[in-house]
C-alpha cells in the first residue's frame, strides 16, 4: 500500500481484470440459460446481446482516443498522467475487451445461423468489423506505450484517430440496414 492509503495500481488491476472475467462468465450463463428456457427466443436474445456488445465496445472506441488527447498534455509522472494511465487501461481492459470478444462471439453466430456467410455485404462488414478491431488493436498499443512513458504523439495525431472508429462504425451501421450487396 501506498503511504496515502491508495492500492497498489497491480492490486487494482488484477481486481479489474477478475471482474472482467466475471462479468463474462455472467454473460454467458445468462446466454446459456436463454438458450434452455426459451429456445425459440434465443437468435432475438442473441441479437440484443450483440447490440449491447457493438454498444459497448464503441462507447470504448470512441471514448479511450479522447483520453489520448487529454493524456498527451499531461506532464509525464504527473499525478494526472497516472490517473490516464489507469483510466485506459481499465477501459481496454474492463470494457472493451470484453465487449469485442463478445461482439465477435455473437456476430459471427449470426452471421452463420441467420445469414450463412452469405452475401456481399456481410462479407464487407466483417470486413470493416476486422478494421475496427485493428483499430482497438492499435489503441492497446497505445495504452502500453502511455503506461511507459514512451514518446508521446500529438493531440492533433489523437484528433484525427479519434474519427476513425465513427467512419467504421457509420459503415457497418449502413451495409447491416441497407444490405446494398
Amino acid at each position: 500500500m501506498a503511504s496515502d492509503n491508495r492500492p497498489e495500481p497491480g492490486n487494482a488491476g488484477a481486481r479489474a481484470k477478475t471482474r472482467a472475467f466475471i462479468a463474462l462468465a455472467i454473460f454467458l450463463l445468462i446466454l446459456a440459460t436463454t438458450y434452455v428456457l426459451r429456445p425459440d427466443d434465443f437468435y432475438l436474445y442473441v441479437k440484443a446481446f450483440h447490440v449491447i456488445a457493438v454498444m459497448s465496445w464503441m462507447a470504448g472506441l470512441l471514448y479511450l482516443p479522447r483520453l489520448f488527447i487529454y493524456h498527451s498534455d499531461a506532464p509525464i509522472g504527473s499525478e494526472q498522467s497516472e490517473t490516464f494511465k489507469m483510466m485506459e487501461r481499465r477501459l481496454l481492459r474492463v470494457i472493451m475487451n470484453p465487449a469485442m470478444m463478445i461482439t465477435w462471439m455473437l456476430g459471427l453466430y449470426l452471421a452463420w445461423e441467420v445469414f450463412r456467410f452469405q452475401g456481399g455485404w456481410l462479407h464487407a462488414k466483417i470486413a470493416m468489423v476486422a478494421a475496427l478491431t485493428w483499430v482497438h488493436m492499435f489503441f492497446g498499443r497505445a495504452v502500453r506505450d502511455f503506461a511507459a512513458d514512451k514518446p508521446r504523439r500529438s493531440t492533433k495525431y489523437w484528433r484525427i484517430w479519434n474519427e476513425v472508429p465513427t467512419v467504421l462504425m457509420i459503415a457497418i451501421v449502413i451495409l447491416v440496414i441497407i444490405k446494398p450487396f
